[in-house]
C-alpha cells in the first residue's frame, strides 16, 4: 500500500510575496546550502591546500598578535583564578601576559613569516612596521655608503 502523502524531498524555499529564489546549480552539491563544496576527496584536499598556502603567505600583523595574546591572557586569568588566587592578582598577571605576549607573538609571526618566504624562494614583503632595519621601503640604508643613494 503505498502512502497517501509522500515525504517532502525539498525544504519550501520562497517569501509571503510569492518570489522563489532557487539555489544556484552551479553550487557544488545543488540544494544542500554548501557552496562550491568539492564533489570528490582530491579536489578537497587541493582546496585545502590552496588555503592553507593562502593564510601561510599572508605577512603578520598586530591585531592577529593582539587577538591571540588576548585570548592567551584570559586564558591565564581563568587558570589563575581556578587554582585559587585572587582575581584582582589574576587580573593583572593576565594584563602583564597581554604585555608581553603581543610584541613577542608579533616577532615570531614575523619571523616565521619570513623564513617561509626563504624556502620558498620569494622575498619577504614587508608589512606595516616591520620594515626596521631591511634595504627595503624608507630610507633604508643598509648596505650601502653614504655617497650612494
Amino acid at each position: 500500500m503505498t502512502r497517501t502523502k509522500a515525504k517532502r524531498r525539498r525544504k519550501h524555499r520562497g517569501t509571503q510575496a510569492g518570489t522563489v529564489q532557487r539555489p544556484l546549480e552551479t553550487r557544488g552539491r545543488g540544494a544542500s546550502g554548501r557552496a562550491g563544496a568539492p564533489r570528490d576527496k582530491a579536489a578537497a584536499r587541493e582546496t585545502a591546500r590552496r588555503r592553507r598556502t593562502e593564510r601561510m603567505d599572508r605577512p603578520p600583523t598586530w591585531r592577529s598578535s593582539a587577538i591571540r595574546a588576548g585570548l592567551a591572557a584570559v586564558f591565564v586569568a581563568v587558570v589563575l583564578i581556578v587554582i585559587g588566587n585572587p582575581p584582582a592578582q589574576a587580573l593583572l598577571l593576565a594584563v602583564i601576559a597581554l604585555v608581553v605576549y603581543v610584541p613577542l607573538g608579533y616577532a615570531f609571526d614575523t619571523f616565521v613569516y619570513r623564513l617561509r618566504q626563504r624556502r620558498k624562494g620569494g622575498r619577504a614583503k614587508p608589512s606595516a612596521g616591520a620594515g626596521k632595519g631591511s634595504s627595503e621601503g624608507h630610507g633604508g640604508r643598509r648596505g650601502r655608503s653614504r655617497g650612494e643613494g
